[in-house]
């Protein structure tokens, strides 16, 4: 093997690495399982085929929104240490490959999301993919604004898988909707926490109460997650779920509450870390506890 062919083969490596992390593969995972959480809920019997072809979709799109985020947001990443290394702000892409890579994925994404499911869905898609990437990313250097319309796309997956099996939005939906929504809150509040520093370099404002890192930001945080454990029973109570499914979701409620109590004694980095490592945890256990549980 020649030296040129190393050197090509090397190149290529590091194109498709940067590729791939453009799309962030277990963010657009998660973004998908969650999707593919509403879809099979919403059926008595899961249909695979369909539920591949959407899972797919909606990790595609997902990795077409972060990576329109990422290409609208190069200046800024090139002033934070957690983000300089991304593929554009690094010099590994080009702005110009990263649009094309973008284009092609949300191409493929909508296909899929046409072969799979219906307009309602592939509209709903549509519309997530255009408030994340067109009005929630601007909208990070006006205000914590940012957050409640970063929250709408962020909690739109269950959603759309359920819109995707049943072809219309019933209230069931709206409660996976919910649970998912008012969870993005503490989520994104304990990840702007911990990042404050890098964010401020970015004009990224995205605590609420002014922004501070103080005993107000923490009861908001302390607010929302209590809001969980009511929304975390109504599957129950509505005959989506079963009792087994409410206890764990109770449970793990209680256990992201509490974390935040550390938060609002000690307003330390470490609290906000364990708040943001739970919301990790909860969404995905509540979920999969869901699923486990559900009557039809």
């Amino acid at each position: 093997m020649t030296a040129g062919s190393i050197s090509f083969m090397t190149l290529m490596q590091t194109k498709l690495s940067a590729y791939m992390a453009l799309l962030k593969i277990r963010l657009s995972l998660l973004v998908a399982f969650s999707c593919a959480f509403g879809f099979t809920l919403a059926l008595p019997q899961t249909d695979w085929y369909r539920l591949l072809l959407v899972f797919a979709g909606a990790f595609l799109l997902s990795g077409a929104s972060i990576a329109i985020n990422q290409i609208l947001e190069k200046d800024y990443d090139k002033l934070m240490q957690r983000t300089r290394n991304r593929p554009i702000p690094s010099g590994k892409l080009t702005e110009e490959e990263a649009w094309v890579f973008a284009g092609i994925v949300m191409t493929v994404s909508l296909v899929l999301l046409v072969a799979g499911s219906n307009f309602l869905t592939v509209a709903l898609s549509v519309l997530s993919m255009v408030l994340y990437s067109f009005v929630y990313t601007p909208l990070k250097r006006v205000g914590p604004i940012a957050v409640f319309v970063g929250a709408i796309p962020g909690a739109l997956p269950p959603l759309l898988g359920w819109a995707a099996a049943r072809g219309e939005i019933t209230y069931e939906a709206w409660i996976i909707f919910g649970i998912q929504f008012i969870w993005q809150f503490p989520h994104f509040w304990a990840i702007a926490w911990v990042a404050d520093e890098d964010y401020r370099k970015a004009g990224f404002k995205l605590l609420p109460c002014g922004g501070r890192k103080d005993l107000n930001t923490a009861i908001q945080i302390m607010i929302y997650t209590l809001f969980l454990l009511p929304l975390g029973l109504l599957p129950a109570k509505f005959g989506l779920t079963g009792i087994d499914s409410a206890i764990v979701a109770t449970v793990c409620g209680v256990l992201f509450l509490a974390q935040t109590f550390s938060l609002m004694k000690d307003g330390s980095r470490k609290s906000a870390l364990r708040i943001m490592f739970g919301s990790f945890l909860y969404l995905p256990v509540v979920q999969i506890a869901f699923l486990l549980d559900k009557v039809q």
